[in-house]
C-alpha cells in the first residue's frame, strides 16, 4: 500500500550553476548544428571551471562548422547567463575544443539502411511521469523549486535584482497529507551575490519570490525558511565549483518523485533515446492523466543500440488508474510509433529548441509555437478517452 502521509524534498539550481552552465553549452552546440542540418548527430560534453572551458565529444554534420564557431557559442551562453566575474567571464575565459567526428561503427548501427529504419542511438531505459499535484501535472516540490528559481533568474536579468549572482540553488520540503501535497515545512533558498551584501539583505530580497510562488497558505515558518545558511556565497559558478555536463538529472526530470533511467538529456541530439525517449514517456505519461485514465502515471520505454522498435513499454498508475494497465500500454503504442525516428517525428525533435530546456526542469514548461516542450503537449487526450470511455 503507497505511503499517505509524509514530507518530500527536491531541489533544483539555476542557469548559473555550474552544471547548468554545462548543460547551457552543450545544449547551445545541439541546437546550432541542427540549425544548419536538422538529421546533424551531436553527443558534446562541456567542462567548466575557473575562467576554462573544455568542449569534448563527437559531431557528425555540416563540414562548414568549424572549432572556431562552438567556441563562440560557448561565449554567447555564458554571457547571456549573465557571467561578467573575475573568476568567470564570458569574454576572458579560455576555451579549448575537443569536439570531433561520430564513431563509423555508430553511425552503421544507427543509421537506416535498406529495408533497416534508424535504430536507436544507445541501449537505456527511460522513464516519463505525470500526477495531478500541480497544473503542469508535475509533482509539487520540483515545480515549486523550478518556480522559485525562474523568478530571481526573472528579476537578475530585469535589473529588478542586481545584486543577485547567476548561480543559486533551491530545496522545497512539502507535507503530504492523505497522498496530496499541503504546505511547505522547510525550504532553502541559497544565492549567490555582490560583496558586502548581508545575509539579512538578501533574506529580504529573496522572500517575496519564494511567497509569490507557492500557493497561498503553503509558506513555511520562518525559523525552517534557510536563506543562503552558511552567511556568505560570493564566490559562485565554475569559479567556486567545476561543472559538467548531464550531473544534474534528477533536477532536470522530476526531483526524485518518479525513477530515472539514468541517463542525461543535455549534449545530445534527439537521434538519442536517453533524451528522445524520455520526452515521448513523459508525452505519454502525461496525456494519460489529463485524460483523467489515472491520478498518476509512471512509463518506462527501454531499446538497444541499433533497433528501431522498444524492447519494452511499461506503464504503472500507481494504484489509481481506472482502465486496464496492458491495454493502455497498446493503445499508446498504437497512437505513437516510439521508434526513434517515429519519436522525432510526432514531436517534431530535429529542430534547434534545446538550449531553453537546460535550467528550469525539461518537464513541466507550456509548449512553445516553434516547437520548443512539445512533448507537453495534451493532444492524445481525446484519442485516449475515446479509446476507454
Amino acid at each position: 500500500m503507497a505511503k499517505l502521509n509524509y514530507v518530500f524534498t527536491s531541489e533544483s539550481v539555476s542557469e548559473g550553476h555550474p552544471d547548468k552552465v554545462c548543460d547551457r553549452i552543450s545544449d547551445a552546440i545541439v541546437d546550432l548544428y541542427l540549425s544548419h542540418d536538422p538529421q546533424a548527430r551531436v553527443a558534446v560534453e562541456t567542462l567548466a571551471t575557473t575562467n576554462q572551458v573544455v568542449l569534448a565529444g563527437e559531431v557528425r554534420g555540416p563540414d562548414s562548422i568549424k572549432a572556431d564557431q562552438l567556441v563562440e557559442v560557448a561565449r554567447a551562453a555564458v554571457k547571456d547567463i549573465g557571467y561578467e566575474q573575475d573568476g568567470f567571464h564570458w569574454e576572458k575565459m579560455d576555451v579549448k575544443c575537443f569536439v570531433h567526428s561520430q564513431s563509423a561503427d555508430i553511425a552503421v548501427g544507427v543509421d537506416a539502411a535498406g529495408n533497416k529504419d534508424e535504430g536507436a542511438g544507445d541501449q537505456g531505459i527511460m522513464f516519463g511521469y505525470a500526477c495531478r499535484e500541480t497544473p503542469a501535472l508535475m509533482p509539487a516540490p520540483i515545480y515549486y523549486s523550478h518556480a522559485i528559481l525562474k523568478s530571481l533568474a526573472e528579476a537578475r536579468h530585469s535589473g529588478a535584482a542586481p545584486q543577485l549572482g547567476p548561480d543559486a540553488k533551491s530545496q522545497v520540503t512539502l507535507q503530504y497529507i492523505d497522498g496530496k501535497p499541503m504546505r511547505a515545512t522547510a525550504i532553502v533558498l541559497s544565492t549567490q551575490h555582490a560583496e558586502g551584501l548581508e545575509q539579512d539583505a538578501v533574506r529580504e530580497i529573496v522572500l517575496p519570490h519564494i511567497v509569490n510562488c507557492l500557493p497561498e497558505g503553503w509558506m513555511c515558518d520562518d525559523k525552517n525558511l534557510y536563506v543562503n545558511p552558511t552567511g556568505r556565497f560570493v564566490i559562485g559558478g565554475p569559479d567556486g565549483d567545476a561543472g559538467l555536463t548531464g550531473r544534474k538529472i534528477i533536477v532536470d526530470t522530476y526531483g526524485g518523485a518518479a525513477p530515472h533511467g539514468g541517463g542525461a538529456f543535455s549534449g545530445k541530439d534527439p537521434t538519442k533515446v536517453d533524451r528522445s525517449a524520455a520526452y515521448a514517456a513523459r508525452y505519454l505519461a502525461k496525456n494519460v492523466v489529463a485524460a483523467e485514465l489515472a491520478e498518476k502515471c509512471t512509463i518506462q520505454v527501454s531499446y538497444a543500440i541499433g533497433v528501431s522498435k522498444p524492447l519494452s513499454v511499461y506503464v504503472d498508475t500507481h494504484g489509481t488508474g481506472n482502465v486496464d494497465e496492458d491495454r493502455l500500454s497498446d493503445v499508446l503504442q498504437q497512437l505513437v510509433d516510439l521508434s526513434p525516428r517515429g519519436i522525432r517525428t510526432h514531436l517534431g525533435l530535429n529542430k534547434p529548441i534545446y538550449a531553453r530546456t537546460a535550467a528550469y526542469g525539461h518537464f513541466g514548461r507550456e509548449p512553445e509555437v516553434d516547437g520548443g516542450f512539445s512533448w507537453e503537449k495534451t493532444d492524445l487526450v481525446g484519442d485516449l478517452r475515446n479509446a476507454f470511455l
